[in-house]
């Protein structure tokens, strides 16, 4: 399969279908057996077949915020993704710990793996602290992903919103589908296409110098966070803007901003470092740590207009289309 078709998979065909197997996985913090039941229930009444990594509750014998050492969470997630029986690995909770899994693993093995029975892309799915996997997923495997609410989480249990959006992106094709929150707005005018990359702005920054960092995709970036202060966003976007990752950006998609103290002093500094990029930026479009989070996903191909019309007509953010 060509790098093209792999990032077209899901366009025209929806990534799973009742009856295919999803493996869960927590490569970041510990989940709790009571979390985890409920994950289950969620996906087998979709119509899945679940299996559940080995460590996923397994606490760390250090470290209470990791789900297990961190040699035992990279088998976890390794033997998931090498499963040929494996159609999607869906990541259950976030926290802290993915980036630490990296640098173990056999990337050229993953990627000989990376294909279903059927010839279609594996889907890796979750958010938060995933975003180190989403981002060495794309460089190192060139899957497409998905950033969405994760089961193990509150927010899935709360939001039928959530649960819904999250459903229908693994149920339904993505190509032409529109990804705009109630609250979205725009920072700053103008038209995109690229691809979509990007996730929680903290662990963007804290992979600069890794070699994902190295691969400084252009195209539409997606940031979000939560329980920040102001000043450490402010230094995460500076470290973004050296590193050459703001200015590759063909448009910029701002997610949630729960935690981060005042929102209008949010806007500002966002404002201030990405108003004048001379792209399109759009504020508080849905995906993150929202209560009703929107999924997106990631390296896929999208459209992205801004205008400060308003309304419908103000805003679009786009997949792209099934390619002819």
């Amino acid at each position: 399969m060509t790098a093209a078709a792999t990032k077209d998979a899901y366009l025209g065909t929806a990534p799973l279908s009742p009856g295919d197997t999803v493996r869960f996985v927590s490569p970041s913090g510990l989940g709790k057996p009571d979390s985890l039941a409920r994950a289950v229930a969620y996906y087998e009444a979709w119509g899945l077949n679940v299996i559940v990594g080995d460590h996923v509750l397994q606490p760390h014998p250090r470290a209470e915020y990791l789900a297990g050492p961190d040699d035992r969470r990279r088998q976890d997630l390794v033997e998931a993704w090498s499963d040929p029986d494996t159609d999607a690995v869906v990541c259950i909770r976030g926290g802290y710990g993915a980036m630490r899994l990296l640098d173990g693993i056999d990337w050229t093995a993953m990627r000989e793996a990376s294909t279903r029975r059927d010839g279609r892309p594996k889907l890796l799915t979750g958010s938060s602290d995933i975003t180190a996997l989403h981002e060495a997923f794309r460089v190192h495997l060139d899957v497409p992903t998905l950033f969405c609410p994760m089961a193990g989480n509150d927010v899935f249990r709360d939001s039928e919103k959530a649960r819904e959006d999250t459903r229908r992106w693994l149920f339904e094709p993505w190509g032409g589908r529109s990804i705009i929150g109630p609250a979205t707005g725009v920072l700053a005018e103008g038209d995109a296409a690229g691809l979509f990359t990007g996730g929680n702005l903290s662990l963007l920054a804290g992979s600069q110098g890794a070699p994902e960092a190295e691969r400084c995709q252009d195209g539409i970036l997606f940031l979000e966070d939560i329980n920040e202060e102001l000043y450490r966003l402010d230094g995460f976007l500076l470290q973004l803007q050296r590193a050459g990752r703001l200015t590759a950006a063909s448009g910029i998609v701002l997610g949630s901003w729960h935690g981060c103290g005042d929102l209008a002093a949010v806007q500002a500094l966002m404002q201030e470092y990405l108003a004048d990029l001379g792209v399109p930026v759009l504020w508080e479009q849905g995906f993150g740590h929202d209560p009703n989070a929107l999924s997106v996903p990631l390296n896929v191909s999208g459209r992205l207009h801004a205008s400060f019309g308003g309304g419908d007509h103000g805003v679009a953010l786009v997949v792209d289309e099934e390619s002819s």
